[in-house]
């Protein structure tokens, strides 16, 4: 997934160019990958329990694959835009579920840091992005960077269909589980507060590998040197999210580790624009995205397992609105502004919002504890 997301914003200069499209449709692209979570997720949740895990998640590959296959063959904006359209739709089936499986499997046993390697992949698929693709583009075309991410997604594919088992026990959660109106209105509150706040941080982290490259390359370095420069952030996330998610289970205050991480991220993203130190910038960012793990949990402490199903699919509703609406406007930002550093500074105001979140849900959650009055006789 991370490797098909980051593929528009690798080849965005070639869009521009071959395409004659803006950087606030290049912004639409982007978030277009996201948007189907809307409303897809929540459906998508609730479907896992007909369907099952494994099967769902491999419709959602199969999807991906299709999508990319699409924009092999476009040759204007409105084919790759339906191209993205199904991809993403692809990509919220696979991402709800995946979750839910590693969920299952982890609940009650150190399941921040089982979430946090989960979540190591999609930066992992993103530096690999980094990596390649702009330079895929440059040597060959950038029809060739979305053949390779559509024959990657049906890889993942048979890769899946073929090897993952469920964790014992969970097909009869899955067969018994309730929809979404019978989730208790604590619960529903709980893991909303929980997706806008991990939709959030995540459009912030969206913004520091789409946008930086840009302005990394306003500063003098070539476009595929600041890619590969940002890369080296997400494969530091690929060990400070799984140690993260340690600390988190360690210190039993996951809350607190998802604030300070905020606090990091926001504060590198912040002073990024204003001083000239790029590898500090983006190995501090990604130490300080290491608290993911703790951000993502927080859904699972707002609900009960059986809910998990439907639930998990509302928290991906918030999460794909955020993530849909933010690269667009930060895309509209720079045209407006005419300047790299706008969406960049539009992330490091994400992380600022998390932290307000975060306290939110901690005080949402302390009240779901205090005992219900009792009623009258």
């Amino acid at each position: 997934m991370g490797f098909q997301f980051q593929s528009v914003a690798s080849v965005s200069p070639f869009l521009v160019d071959d395409l004659g499209v803006s950087y606030a449709q290049i912004g639409t692209l982007i978030g277009l990958y996201m948007l189907p979570g809307a409303v897809i997720a929540l459906p998508s949740g609730v479907l896992t329990s007909r369907f099952g895990d494994r099967r769902m998640a491999g419709y959602g590959l199969g999807l991906m694959g299709v999508g990319g296959a699409i924009m092999v063959i476009a040759d204007e904006y409105s084919i790759v835009f339906v191209g993205r359209l199904t991809s993403g739709v692809g990509g919220v089936m696979f991402m709800v579920v995946i979750t839910k499986m590693v969920t299952d499997w982890f609940a009650g046993k150190e399941i921040r840091i089982g979430l946090g390697i989960m979540l190591t992949t999609w930066p992992s698929g993103i530096a690999l992005a980094l990596l390649t693709q702009n330079a895929l583009a440059e040597s060959l075309s950038w029809h060739w960077v979305m053949l390779v991410t559509s024959g990657v997604s049906f890889l993942a594919m048979a890769a899946l269909m073929s090897v993952y088992k469920p964790p014992p026990g969970s097909a009869a959660v899955q067969q018994g589980g309730p929809g979404l109106l019978a989730i208790p209105r604590r619960e529903l509150v709980g893991v909303s507060i929980a997706g806008i706040a991990w939709g959030v941080f995540n459009v912030g982290f969206a913004l520091f590998f789409s946008f930086s490259p840009a302005l990394l390359a306003d500063r003098g370095m070539s476009t595929a040197g600041a890619s590969s420069l940002v890369s080296l952030g997400m494969w530091v996330t690929v060990f400070s999210v799984p140690l993260g998610g340690l600390l988190a289970e360690r210190t039993g205050r996951p809350n607190t580790i998802a604030a300070v991480s905020a606090i990091a991220s926001g504060t590198t993203l912040a002073l990024m624009p204003v001083f000239d130190a790029p590898i500090a910038f983006v190995v501090a960012f990604g130490v300080g995205i290491g608290g993911a793990g703790a951000v993502m949990a927080m859904s699972v402490q707002a609900l009960s397992p059986e809910n998990r199903g439907p639930g998990i699919g509302l928290f991906f509703t918030w999460y794909y609105a955020a993530m849909a609406v933010g690269p667009a406007v930060a895309g509209k930002g720079r045209d407006i502004t005419d300047s790299a550093a706008t969406p960049v500074l539009l992330g490091a105001s994400m992380f600022v919002l998390v932290i307000f979140l975060v306290a939110a849900f901690q005080v949402h959650q302390s009240r779901k504890g205090q005992p219900a009055p009792r009623s009258t006789p």
